[in-house]
């Protein structure tokens, strides 16, 4: 498959259960965009056939390796097999790079909200680690909505580590928003309500919504979707096509199973 390459299993990390972290090599002549997928590849022995997914690259472009986040689907035909790689293995992943959700096709405003559930924050760990990012927008507002606090991944990453890697004074620019549905914590609801009933912009002392100055990148599951798509449209926001950026993006949960 000219399209494909293989790449080895440098490392796995499970956050719990059902929700890891998988670490492969990187060709030298491979680029992507951050915020991009790529599609993975694994034979099922059983049926000896290819089944191909879509995942983000957690990673940024200039890093060495790249990295993904996953969850684990009862009875998932992918992810059944996903789950058990191990350092060492090789697994198939695409030569090209695909995407919406890259910072040329959002216009520049003054904040950027990354609003995420899920799997779906995979895309914006690699966003927020390009210096790129702090130079278009004056504040950053990454919001990662899930049911349980089991699920919060790469909190410690986003609060401790991003900030000794750069020049540019992330901490000043830089607001992580981990909210919970289904549990008690310090911050609790579904990104949805918490945005259109105002909740959110309060808690964070920041103003109502203006496709003027603010500008979002969505990605999560489709109902989530769905609801701000619908919110922001009543707003005036308009939503980016290729090569017409305008002030909110947004790409659909990408595993099924």
């Amino acid at each position: 498959m000219k399209s494909f390459c293989l790449e080895k299993i440098l490392n796995v990390v499970h956050w719990n259960h059902n929700l890891f972290s998988f670490f492969i090599t990187k060709h030298k002549t491979f680029r992507f965009n951050n915020g991009q997928f790529i599609l993975i590849g694994l034979n099922n022995n059983k049926y000896y056939k290819l089944i191909i997914r879509a995942y983000s690259i957690v990673t940024p472009n200039y890093a060495n390796h790249i990295e993904f986040l996953s969850i684990t689907i009862k009875n998932g035909k992918f992810t059944s097999l996903l789950k058990n790689i191990k350092i060492g293995d090789y697994i198939l992943i695409s030569t090209k790079s695909s995407g919406s959700l890259i910072l040329d096709n959002i216009r520049i405003g003054k904040i950027l909200y990354l609003l995420s559930t899920g799997t779906g924050l995979a895309p914006f760990i690699s966003l927020i680690q390009d210096p790129l990012i702090y130079n278009r927008f004056d504040k950053i507002i990454l919001i990662h909505g899930v049911s349980y606090i089991k699920n919060i991944a790469y909190k410690t990453f986003v609060n401790k580590n991003i900030f000794y890697r750069y020049i540019v004074n992330i901490k000043t620019k830089l607001i992580y928003y981990p909210t919970i549905s289904r549990e008690i914590y310090i911050n609790k609801g579904r990104i949805t309500e918490l945005l259109i009933k105002g909740t959110l912009l309060k808690c964070l002392k920041l103003p109502f919504l203006n496709f003027h100055y603010d500008k979002l990148m969505l990605c999560g599951n489709r109902a989530m979707l769905q609801e701000l798509i619908y919110y922001l449209t009543k707003l005036s926001f308009r939503f980016s096509i290729i090569n017409n950026p305008n002030d909110f993006v947004f790409e659909y949960s990408f595993i099924s199973n």
